[in-house]
């Protein structure tokens, strides 16, 4: 039976660009889609698939905090995340290799509220760095 306490909550977790911890991002969604190729074999009722290209792709979003991403630019980083929770088995630690944005946010503000920015991104590999293993 699934032990409740051992359900990992989001509000652990972190994001490092570069090494540096974001204080600021409180959402990260990243994730890996693969082109299948579908193949028709003879003598087979069924068609098949052989893989084909990965595509990563993700969203970081948060506070407005400094101008880092408008100096950034389009230059390539590396991405950390990091998943954690006291009661958890253990932390996950997903390294996204070559993240580039697909836009960058120059202005985006209301009187009154506090400045959100979001940026989505690309993302050329992924290394599974410490994963989460139960006991």
């Amino acid at each position: 039976m699934l032990d409740a306490s051992r359900v990992i909550m989001g509000t652990y977790g972190q994001a490092y660009i570069d090494g540096v911890w974001q204080t600021h991002i409180n959402k990260l969604e990243a994730s890996v889609e693969i082109e299948k190729k579908e193949l028709n074999l003879v003598g087979r009722d069924w068609k098949v698939h052989k893989n084909g290209a990965k595509k990563g792709s993700g969203t970081m979003s948060g506070y407005k905090v400094t101008s880092d991403m408008i100096q950034r630019g389009f230059t390539k980083f590396d991405i950390i995340s990091k998943l954690d929770d006291p009661e958890s088995f253990g932390h996950e630690r997903v390294r996204l290799i070559n993240c580039m944005p697909d836009k960058i946010q120059l202005a985006n503000w209301t009187a009154g509220e506090e400045v959100q920015e979001e940026t989505t991104f690309t993302f050329e590999g992924y290394e599974l760095v410490d994963p989460i293993v139960s006991n």
